[in-house]
């Protein structure tokens, strides 16, 4: 399987690694070419921007919560039929799992995807300086192919001038594109980065279609995609959620919380659910004063709540049926908004009332990979199962533990936490999973449904 592929890094955050890649995306897009989006990491909301440029799911490439071994196949299976693959990294090029050395990297990806790599390198502050700079991360790790740079925030013809003469003269790496300083596109932000694409609707449209023409003004595409052709070829399995998972009989329906306020939630987790045996249902919690007809189990994903609030605790139909469902002893699967949602209030606002913990906006910034080990049985889980996961939120619960705690963890002081709630038929945590990392999880869920 020879799928050309590149892997768009930085040498650190901030550098415009986002709008780069989406503009690539969109601009390969509008060529005629099926392009493949990926994110490194486990961030919902690039993905969200990568499948508007490119008008397929945005999937993450994340090699510390569904292991090394998966990223290859997750890969091909995501890229399937596609022309070409963009996959944009996390953080700085060889930034992982902290503590964990090269683990989950954009730089460990890309090894494990045998991608060139295309370093965007904020040029606004250095001329030559720049050519270290490039030399230093083309050199670092010998496995680690860098075969190209953009240049972003560039001043002026003179300015990209200096750059290239610079970066020909001393890191032999070639320059794919320049992109001037005034040439910002607007990709509103918010406490945890971006604000997602499926909230600004109209408004990411028009952004990511400013991110495309800014890149094919600005870059040459020809050279991308010649390079991208360069990748040798990837062979190996395919990802498949039905070869993971068995399916139980009578098609459940399983109903799915999606829309502005739960926007994130990985593909394969769907895709596993379904091929789990349940049917799945996508209903938006704003809009939608009932489940979909038929449900019987739910999962509730991530997403942003807390700016929503009015809404969602407005619509009280939908609370009652959700409290209601709960009460029959159908299954619940709630992450981090989800929580929030199922709990008796956020920001003093009613919210569902199955969980008994109330929460609030913090200023603080809850963020990091997880080893958790569920503490009971629970719908999800049965007791002993371990999973790698990831919190990132600034919101807080309190209690942040039920009676039952959902999971248990060592924190970075090796202080040893509990966190979320196993109640009746309900699993709730903050604790974001991704269940091509653990699918017996789907497989569990779905087989908890009561025929």
């Amino acid at each position: 399987m020879n799928i050309p592929r590149l892997v768009i890094a930085a040498p650190s955050s901030g550098a415009g690694k986002t709008t780069i890649a989406t503009g690539l995306m969109a601009a390969l897009t509008a060529r005629g070419l099926r392009v493949s989006p990926h994110k490194v990491g486990p961030d919902y909301i690039d993905p969200g921007y990568h499948g508007l440029a490119a008008g397929r799911p945005g999937r993450n490439l994340d090699a510390f919560m569904c292991g090394p071994d998966r990223v290859a196949p997750l890969f091909r299976h995501g890229a399937a039929g596609a022309d070409v693959a963009i996959v944009e990294g996390v953080m700085g090029l060889f930034d992982g799992a902290a503590g964990r050395g090269e683990l989950a990297s954009t730089a460990h990806v890309a090894k494990l995807l045998k991608a060139p790599v295309v370093l965007v390198v904020d040029a606004s502050s250095q001329s030559r300086s720049v050519a270290a700079l490039v030399h230093g991360f083309a050199s670092w790790d010998p496995e680690v192919r860098l075969a190209g740079v953009i240049l972003n925030r560039v001043a002026s013809d003179r300015h990209e001038q200096l750059l290239r003469e610079a970066l020909e003269e001393g890191s032999g790496v070639p320059v794919l594109g320049a992109v001037r300083r005034a040439s910002s596109v607007a990709t509103p932000s918010r406490h945890l980065g971006l604000v997602p694409a499926v909230e600004r609707s109209a408004e990411a449209v028009s952004a990511v279609r400013d991110m495309g023409e800014l890149v094919a003004a600005s870059v040459d595409l020809d050279a991308v995609m010649a390079l991208a052709r360069s990748a040798p070829s990837l062979g190996g399995p395919v990802w498949s959620a039905a070869e993971e998972v068995s399916p139980v009989s009578g098609r459940p329906r399983v109903a799915l919380a999606a829309g502005a306020a739960f926007s994130f939630s990985y593909a394969e987790n769907a895709e596993l659910l379904a091929a789990a045996g349940a049917e799945v249902v996508p209903f938006d919690p704003l809009h939608d004063e009932q489940l979909p007809a038929g449900t019987r189990g739910l999962v509730i994903g991530g997403g942003f709540p807390e700016m929503y609030v009015a809404e969602l605790s407005g619509n009280a139909a939908l609370r009652a049926e959700i409290a209601a469902l709960a009460a029959s002893g159908a299954p619940i699967s709630a992450e981090c908004a989800g929580l929030l949602y199922l709990g008796r209030e956020l920001d003093g606002a009613p919210m569902c009332g199955v969980l008994g913990g109330s929460a609030r906006m913090t200023s603080r910034l809850t963020l990091g990979y997880r080893e958790a080990v569920a503490l009971g049985d629970s719908v999800l889980a049965p007791a002993g199962t371990r999973v790698r996961g990831h919190e990132f939120h600034r919101t807080v619960v309190e209690p942040g533990a039920g009676e039952h705690p959902a999971w248990g963890w060592r924190g970075p002081d090796g202080a040893a936490r509990t966190e979320g709630f196993v109640q009746g038929s309900v699993h709730a945590s903050y604790l974001h999973l991704h269940w091509a990392g653990a699918p017996e999880l789907a497989a569990h869920f779905v087989g908890r449904i009561h025929h």
